[in-house]
């Protein structure tokens, strides 16, 4: 049975003090106590203290770790399952940049909603409405973590939300469409890289899968032959390459896909197989060195090829000399995205477009594709439909 008191006292300077003082004995059967200056909040820490001994999941202050302590173990849990290494990097830098310090000291015996909802509102004071909602969900998932642990008894994050303002939802939802190409530039960049097939010969056979069958640029440098059926014209991704080089599965279950291709890539990649140097990882891409292309060689390779193409635009920036430094005006998930539009004119549906492209859900397709879902004669049909439905 858990006790409130008044405890009083004088300090030396002669100041008489007041605090009330709540007593307990916790579900291991240790004596606890906690202070406050008010007794109304005594009370309530008492009646809270109470039900959670009661149910087995009372932390005390003293055994309490603080945020920043959850955000290691959180973060080492996710190692230990298996957690790729640049999501990792990414739950570290939010954690460290945009939790830690403004909410890291906090006790999680001690840590409220009201708290959190400050957390919130000092983010958004410093940050972007974006990454205030990605570190108040971090901050979740941490807490969540916790109570697992049984470290605190519930996640008073789970319910404090960043609202979006309604112009910036808008501008993400257009921000997210995809911007296609024109087939004019796509097809000066296979006439650029064919023209210097002697120099980087692999790369004409990159470019065009690329623009066929959409795979992400990690997926590309992971790709191995054995994922490559020539005889049935299909391509399976089943790995990709991290920004170190790593080989593992792909981000989520939407990534492992099959992609059929048509007569004229299964015939060029059956061309480039005979020529492909010989690698132990079995990759179709390898690099000079045999290995994995690094990132930042696939981002020169198609600089290059739009610079011969004619299509790379001005960078702002100047050389010592004076000259123009070019910049890339496509990247690679830019022709992810000319496989996309070339499959949506074929008129290849919306489910099969999500497997396809390997999105983990159809609204996300939709997001970024259905505007380019046009079918005028249709439209045409229906409307016509319509007017002879109601008028005739």
């Amino acid at each position: 049975m858990a006790t409130v008191r008044r405890r009083t006292w004088t300090t030396r300077a002669g100041d008489r003090r007041e605090a009330w003082r709540v007593r307990y004995v916790d579900q291991h059967g240790i004596t606890r106590t906690r202070q406050f200056d008010l007794k109304r909040d005594a009370d309530a820490f008492r009646i809270r203290a109470e039900g959670e001994v009661v149910a087995g999941i009372h932390t005390a202050d003293r055994a309490s770790v603080t945020v920043a302590e959850a955000a290691d173990l959180w973060l080492a849990s996710a190692a230990a399952n298996g957690c790729d290494r640049s999501t990792l990097k990414t739950y570290a830098e939010i954690a460290r940049v945009h939790i830690v310090p403004l909410i890291g000291d906090e006790k999680l015996s001690r840590l409220a909603a009201p708290k959190v909802v400050g957390f919130r509102d000092a983010l958004l004071e410093t940050r972007s409405h974006a990454m205030a909602a990605r570190a108040v969900r971090h901050l979740s998932m941490i807490l969540s973590d916790a109570v697992e642990r049984g470290l605190v008894a519930q996640n008073v994050a789970r319910g404090v939300k960043v609202k979006r303002p309604r112009a910036d939802g808008l501008r993400q939802r257009l921000a997210k469409r995809a911007e296609i190409p024109p087939k004019a530039h796509l097809q000066a960049l296979i006439a650029a890289a064919d023209r210097g097939a002697n120099r980087d010969p692999a790369l004409p056979v990159m470019l065009r899968l690329a623009m066929l069958a959409g795979p992400r640029q990690s997926e590309l440098r992971a790709l191995p032959w054995s994922d490559v059926d020539l005889a049935a014209g299909v391509v399976t991704i089943s790995r990709r390459a991290d920004r170190w080089n790593t080989i593992g599965p792909p981000k989520s279950a939407a990534g492992m896909r099959s992609i059929p291709i048509g007569p004229a890539l299964v015939a060029l990649l059956k061309t480039w197989k005979l020529r492909c140097p010989p690698n132990e990882l079995d990759l179709v891409f390898p690099s000079r060195a045999k290995g994995i292309v690094k990132q930042h060689a696939m981002a020169a390779k198609l600089l290059r090829v739009q610079i011969e193409a004619g299509v790379a635009v001005d960078s702002g920036k100047k050389t010592a000399d004076g000259d123009v430094i070019l910049k890339a005006r496509y990247g690679w998930h830019d022709l992810r995205h000319a496989a996309a539009s070339a499959w949506i004119a074929q008129g290849v549906d919306l489910k099969r477009l999500q497997v396809w492209i390997g999105h983990e859900n159809i609204q996300l397709t939709i997001d970024v594709y259905g505007h380019l879902i046009k079918d005028a004669k249709k439209d045409a049909e229906l409307a016509r439909g319509s007017e002879s439905a109601l008028l005739a």
